[in-house]
């Protein structure tokens, strides 16, 4: 008996139905074109007859990322399990059985894809979503024998420096439990501390990394823009996201970064190409003899009295290592997380709300499930947004609405200058020097308090860590020591691009220093 052929075509639902002529005419009143609806009827049929090219599109199989290993999904901690709330999910993926990160316990940020593990990035607005792929970086640690034990908690779409506004309630500082532990990176910093994990992947596009790891007293490394790829993971804003290292060590930051780091091909077109790798692990010294470090006067000037004598005293440690230390002044810096705000502002408004959470006008995978999950989010429920975003989607709107763009290309084009002037300074001295964050970790806000505690607890601490996300230089904060309330003050050492290895080479030095 012969099967009988079916012409699918005949069933087929069209990707994008065609506009009616009504709704062109309100399209065309709308943006002040002048049309009539002779000319409407004309533009109808022309754009009808494009249509062919979206529903050809639908049809077509595109890439996905690769899903190497197998894993259960896991399960959701009890409260008794999870007595930081550092973890969102927890679960138990075994990559290959040996390799540069064989018997390394690894936690992955909530706002980076793990197939088949629940991810909400912090929000609400994402509850439901399960990814279909791995990130890039999970990947790669899974092939280094790293073995990922779960989802780390951060903040609700990373849009916070402090520790409050995840959907599960906010993660606790393991030094003061009553204190923040830093944002958006929280629970990464946090579970490293608790040592209940040995290292971490963080975000950062304003210190998402840096904070968290300076009020928990670890170490972690926002590196130079594009040197890890960014792929499967949830973006703020195409031009200042990072992901980097977390770890309670110099060392085990280094050995992270060796594994993650690297072109991902087509995947990611914000990579140099041809880059190789270095061995980070490898060139770690002691040796400071004719080492430069720039001691940045804008960056210390910001911050609370006791940070400064206490990040200043240690880098003076490294002077009597056979480091050269001198103070320097970057005027500029202090206008640096000012050409950071709109850029994030608008940016981060466009990319995670007009643009359905991945961004556009980049090559590059577009994890469309991300997409599809946050756009039923918001069109389900808007005011599941965390306090943050809404002030973001405000203000955001309020300046597109009356500005268009030019606050935000005004402020690329300054960050061009303000990358020149850090350049300047590291053109003579390896490194420059600074607190990480004006001031020890805060007062989580309380119950009932109001909307104004919320939103100034959230966004005050990035004057020193913002402007690198601008403008691209590697940075990474390490433990300075310990406030008078015995709480950990960070340090940041900031590098020449893709020169994480003088940065790593000086918190080496230092972290050994003080453990001598």
């Amino acid at each position: 008996m012969l099967m009988q052929k079916i012409n699918f075509n005949l069933y087929h639902v069209p990707a994008v139905r065609p506009p009616g002529l009504e709704q062109l005419r309100e399209l065309s009143q709308s943006m002040g074109l002048q049309c009539t609806d002779d000319d409407l009827s004309v533009y109808q049929e022309y754009v009808t007859g494009t249509l062919h090219s979206y529903d050809r599109i639908s049809r077509l199989v595109g890439p996905s990322l690769p899903v190497k290993y197998a894993r259960t999904p896991g399960y959701r901690p009890s409260l008794e399990e999870n007595t930081l709330n550092g973890w969102y999910w927890k679960c138990d993926i075994k990559g290959a059985g040996q390799g540069k990160l064989a018997g390394k316990t690894v936690g992955i940020k909530d706002s980076v894809a793990v197939a088949g593990v629940p991810m909400v990035n912090g929000s609400k607005l994402l509850e439901g979503y399960m990814p279909e792929f791995d990130a890039t970086v999970v990947t790669r640690i899974l092939d280094a024998g790293g073995n990922i034990v779960g989802k780390t908690n951060c903040e609700d779409l990373c849009c916070s420096g402090s520790s409050f506004t995840n959907v599960t309630g906010p993660t606790l500082n393991p030094h003061d439990r009553s204190r923040s532990s830093g944002g958006s990176s929280s629970g990464s910093a946090a579970l490293v501390a608790a040592k209940e994990i040995d290292m971490a992947i963080g975000g950062d596009q304003g210190g998402s990394i840096r904070i968290p790891a300076s009020w928990c007293g670890i170490v972690g490394l926002k590196p130079t823009f594009g040197l890890v790829p960014y792929t499967g993971a949830c973006p703020i804003e195409i031009t200042i996201d990072h992901l980097g290292p977390m770890a309670k060590t110099v060392y085990d930051c280094a050995l992270l970064l060796e594994v993650i780091a690297g072109p991902d091909g087509d995947n990611d077109s914000r990579q140099p190409r041809n880059y190789q790798v270095p061995e980070y692990t490898k060139v770690l010294s002691t040796d400071m003899k004719g080492k430069k470090i720039a001691m940045i006067t804008e960056g210390f000037t910001c911050c609370k009295q006791n940070v400064q004598d206490i990040v200043r005293n240690t880098a003076l440690q490294l002077a009597t290592k056979d480091a050269i230390v001198e103070e320097v002044s970057i005027p500029l810096h202090k206008d640096g997380v000012t050409i950071w705000a709109p850029i994030i502002t608008e940016g981060g408004f466009n990319c995670i709300y007009k643009e359905n959470g991945t961004g556009c006008h980049w090559k590059g995978f577009y994890p469309l499930s991300i997409q599809e999950s946050l756009t039923r989010g918001f069109n389900l429920r808007p005011d599941d947004a965390s306090d943050m975003f809404k002030a973001m989607m405000l203000f955001a709107a309020f300046i597109q609405k009356n500005y268009q763009n030019k606050f935000y290309s005004m402020a690329q084009n300054l960050n061009m200058m303000l990358t020149a002037a850090y350049n300047k300074v590291l053109e003579e001295y390896d490194v420059l020097l600074m607190p990480t964050i004006p001031f020890v970790a805060i007062d989580l806000p309380k119950m009932g308090c109001t909307l104004k505690d919320r939103l100034y607890s959230g966004i005050g601490m990035v004057a020193n860590t913002a402007p690198f996300n601008s403008t691209g230089h590697p940075a990474i904060s390490i433990n300075a020591g310990t406030s008078p309330e015995g709480l950990p003050v960070g340090m940041m050492i900031v590098g020449r691009h893709f020169d994480e290895t003088s940065v790593l080479q000086i918190a080496y030095a230092y972290e050994q220093l003080l453990n001598s």
